[in-house]
């Protein structure tokens, strides 16, 4: 026992390593710039000055949203979503697997729940003992069942999902901007050093592994930060993106696919002066989501608009049967 209670806390704190990395890269990041470039290298002073008021926005930027991806907590499913005593008792009473199925079907009718497994029952956590709202999985590595999560991110050493998708997003932007900033404004001191210009050793070293570590950075954050933009454009996650939700009509992996405005305005909100801001803007508790079968339900018109093609074929979205108890 005190031997697992050991490994498990290694465990934990081997995790936090990558956190650190980052952390160690990002201190040295702005020692480089700001005294190696800015103070000893730069000899302008409305040069060096430009350069340390843009540099800083960024690095507060940055340094925000990666603090709120890091320490923003993942969102558990409320407690109506949790089997009682008395459901409990019975569902693990119960060995025939049709009627642990009816048991659920039971539960879950008093439920905002439209998703459903791949051979159409109750999504249902038997670690957490509760039933998944739609979008909501359950995180191996956090041990929890995560409401709207999209992905276990070792980078922040937390689960990615709906309370701080939208931080995530702003750390993969404002990362990319600091790279490209920095890449941008060391290159003509790279190519001096690099030519004999310049002479200052020490300020070199830091220049020259400053611009390939930005280039570097850049480079990865550029297709991870554009995969995720065309996630959020189609409105979905992570792992819906590798497995399509599956509604009562079969899988559809367009099943929340509102349109491009509606998407957007799920993670960032309504209120764009929000939308750049670490500040929590999403719509929603993230137990329920608008689906596009329901919306072109309540307005037909909407059954007309063009559909998102995917290798080159529309894809007509299956409609969802909405429980009227």
């Amino acid at each position: 026992m005190a031997l697992s209670r050991g490994l498990r806390c290694c465990q934990r704190a081997f995790a936090w390593l990558p956190v650190l990395i980052i952390a160690l890269v990002v201190l040295w990041s702005y020692y480089a710039y700001v005294c190696e470039l800015c103070l000893v290298t730069l000899s302008n002073p409305v040069e060096k000055v430009a350069y340390l008021i843009i540099f800083h926005i960024l690095f507060v930027l940055f340094v925000w949203t990666y603090w709120k991806s890091i320490f923003t907590l993942p969102v558990q499913p409320g407690k109506k979503y949790h089997m009682s005593y008395a459901d409990q008792e019975r569902y693990e009473n119960e060995e025939r697997p049709e009627v642990q199925r009816q048991i659920l079907a039971e539960i879950a009718r008093k439920l905002p729940v439209y998703t459903r497994t791949g051979n159409g029952g109750i999504r249902f956590c038997d670690r957490c003992q509760l039933i998944k709202p739609d979008r909501c999985h359950h995180c191996s590595v956090c041990a929890i069942c995560v409401l709207k999560m999209d992905h276990h991110c070792p980078w922040v050493n937390n689960c990615i999902g709906f309370s701080n998708y939208k931080f995530f997003l702003l750390f993969l932007a404002y990362a990319l901007l600091y790279c490209l900033y920095i890449a941008a404004t060391v290159f003509k001191y790279f190519i001096k050093y690099w030519t004999g210009e310049l002479t200052n050793g020490r300020s070199k070293f830091h220049v020259l592994f400053l611009l390939f570590v930005a280039v570097m950075f850049f480079v990865s954050l550029m297709f991870l930060f554009g995969y995720h933009c065309w996630l959020v454009s189609r409105n979905r996650s992570t792992l819906e993106a590798f497995s399509a939700p599956v509604f009562q009509n079969g899988p559809d992996k367009n099943g929340f696919n509102l349109g491009f405005v509606k998407n957007l305005q799920q993670v960032f909100g309504e209120e764009k002066k929000l939308w750049l801001l670490p500040i929590a803007s999403s719509q929603g508790d993230g137990h329920f989501f608008p689906m596009r079968a329901l919306c072109e339900a309540q307005n037909p018109l909407l059954a007309n608009e063009e559909q998102w093609e995917d290798d080159g074929i529309d894809e007509e979205p299956h409609a969802i049967e909405i429980s009227t108890n």
